[in-house]
């Protein structure tokens, strides 16, 4: 493990980056900001080492961080719709900041906070754990929330992501990871995703509506767009042109894994034909969103690359979004004493 200043943020506090090797060469670093993810370097089937993971190089950038760049998102991830829910028959209001929406738990994010970093050497595996305590009432949600966040890097090339808290009082928690991939040529340096080939194990997705969050439906998705039960180009059905009656930007959608309670399934692989680099995504959630950023353009990001519109893909293993609202939806409600807990492994590898 190497540890080393990363920088220094606007309020003086010092910004602290961890790098860990695994035996094969792949390399995770961190930052003590945010608990992010700020780099992914991994081999593509000739072996040459690239960062696959959007970011950037200064500690200014990600104080500000507004697509959530390898961050941790929590109390709720994706979005909550009119920025309210009502919990044991009392309404909280968040903050609308995605038009109507409260989205990734609104201005304040889990990102912006600085985290305590524990690491240790486990057999075959480097352990990396951040965490804080979320006092009540922040981001306006009930409970103090004590949590953590767990990096494991195996020497199977997984990056293995634990999520566990408490809270004293019942609250709404739905935490994920918002990494960039991009496994092409170059890594986060490359060309659109648009090429990356995508299966996703889903029969069902929940459509939404304009404000993008779901409607409360459960749709197939045979003879949709959104059918990745085998491996498909994440371009094939996406339409820039809005004039087009087939206009599709792209993906930013849930999709719904049929499993038990805690058990963990393989959720979606993509891989990259020129690079041979795959990412598998294994979870215990309910749901996996695929987001391939057609919002994303004019990013300004590490090594001096401009990030555009469909330069990555996100995999984001979660309860649904909007859940606390939404009935038919699996319970997102915490309760108090009870132990929140979400496993996720991301597995490069190559073909």
């Amino acid at each position: 493990m190497k540890k080393e200043k990363f920088g220094t943020t606007k309020d003086g506090k010092e910004v602290t980056r961890y790098t860990l090797e695994n035996a094969n060469g792949m390399k995770v670093s961190f930052i003590d900001l945010g608990a992010v993810i700020t780099n992914i370097w991994v081999p593509d089937r000739d072996g040459h080492l690239d960062d696959v993971v959007h970011g950037y190089d200064d500690v200014a950038s990600y104080e500000v961080n507004e697509p959530s760049f390898g961050a941790p998102v929590g109390r709720c991830a994706n979005r909550i719709s009119d920025g309210h829910f009502v919990i044991n028959g009392v309404e909280y209001k968040l903050d609308q900041n995605d038009s109507t929406n409260c989205l990734h738990s609104g201005y304040l994010r889990f990102n912006y906070m600085m985290y305590e970093a524990e690491y240790e050497k486990g057999d075959g595996e480097h352990v990396l754990t951040f965490s804080r305590v979320s006092p009540d009432g922040e981001q306006h949600f009930p409970g103090t929330f004590t949590y953590s966040i767990t990096y494991h890097l195996t020497d199977d090339n997984e990056l293995i992501i634990e999520y566990d808290g408490v809270s004293d009082a019942d609250t709404v928690v739905n935490m994920t990871n918002h990494s960039y991939f991009n496994l092409g040529k170059g890594g986060h340096k490359g060309e659109q995703i648009l090429n990356h080939e995508v299966k996703i194990f889903a029969d069902r997705y929940n459509p939404v509506n304009d404000l993008l969050y779901p409607t409360g439906e459960f749709a197939d998705v045979e003879g949709t767009p959104f059918d990745f039960r085998e491996f498909k180009v994440i371009g094939t059905d996406v339409v820039s042109d809005k004039s087009s009656p087939d206009y599709f930007k792209g993906y930013d959608h849930n999709f719904v894994l049929e499993h038990e309670k805690g058990e963990v399934i393989t959720a979606a692989i993509c891989r990259e034909p020129q690079t041979g680099r795959t990412l598998t995504v294994l979870t215990d959630q309910p749901g996996i969103q695929m987001y391939t950023a057609p919002e994303l353009s004019g990013e300004h990001g590490k090594d001096g690359v401009i990030y555009g519109p469909s330069s990555a893909v996100c995999f984001e293993t979660q309860n649904f979004p909007n859940a606390i609202n939404t009935p038919e939806f699996p319970d997102i409600v915490l309760k108090a004493g009870e132990p929140y807990r979400h496993y996720t492994v991301f597995r490069f590898g190559t073909y």
